[in-house]
């Protein structure tokens, strides 16, 4: 799969033109060579999943399109600007918000101040009323501190404040890890919801089970390679080897 991408340089296989276009893709923490060669497409409005192992690259190819890992090269093609020699203020501006697995909720601002942080760079984002729509956990919390949040309210915290922004592709780095189940259907919903806005979302995941419930492919990832992709509407016929790559 690898190969045939780096044979289209901006176009996919049934020759539409992708939002995000990334093609050879490398990137070094250090002496560190952690991707190697990465391609992937994604068009607007889709919802794509990064799948693999710990230590697959997942996150570092999350922060090289977002222009934050210090060594990279290759190509980042997005909404037909080249952002590989971006900044990563630049990549925002173009567009492109990144949700860390971290989160950043600051503990002492309460929802609403951490909600309003992120400067708008871009017309189009949503209005506070609107994203108080997806998040109704979080119009309740709205006067709480971060220390007093749970870790799925600080991760609907997390999501919802990019939303201001004026974005329209999303970077979610593992929303789902460590929450309750019922959390991560909400989360779930949310990001359902957020592609029939016409969002479109690259998300990285080791929660096959979550993954399978929200994207329209899969990206599987290994030793800084994507070595597969899977549509959501072949899984059935492709579970044997998922479960070789992810263990599922």
């Amino acid at each position: 799969m690898a190969d045939a991408l780096a044979e289209l340089p901006y176009a996919t296989q049934d020759g539409g033109s992708p939002l995000l276009a990334v093609r050879g893709l490398e990137a070094w923490y250090g002496e560190s060579h952690i991707l190697h060669g990465v391609n992937i497409d994604i068009h607007e409005g889709e919802v794509v999943t990064l799948l693999g192992r710990n230590g697959a690259g997942k996150t570092t190819t999350l922060r090289s399109i977002m222009g934050v890992v210090p060594k990279r090269s290759g190509s980042v093609h997005y909404a037909g600007r080249e952002l590989i020699g971006a900044r990563s203020d630049i990549i925002a501006r173009a567009g492109i918000a990144w949700c860390p697995e971290e989160r950043g909720i600051f503990a002492s601002l309460d929802v609403t101040e951490n909600l309003m942080l992120p400067p708008v760079v871009r017309p189009g984002g949503l209005p506070v009323d609107e994203i108080y729509e997806l998040f109704p956990n979080l119009k309740e919390r709205a006067s709480s501190q971060g220390t007093k949040l749970s870790g799925g309210e600080q991760q609907m915290l997390a999501i919802a404040r990019i939303l201001r922004t004026g974005a329209k592709l999303l970077l979610l780095d593992e929303p789902s890890e460590g929450l309750a189940p019922v959390i991560v259907q909400q989360i779930g919903h949310t990001i359902r919801a957020l592609k029939q806005r016409g969002f479109t979302v690259l998300l990285v995941e080791q929660n096959f089970r979550f993954a399978q419930t929200v994207a329209d492919r899969h990206y599987v990832m290994e030793h800084g390679k994507v070595v597969d992709m899977v549509r959501n509407d072949e899984l059935a016929t492709s579970m044997d080897r998922l479960h070789e790559y992810l263990g599922v």
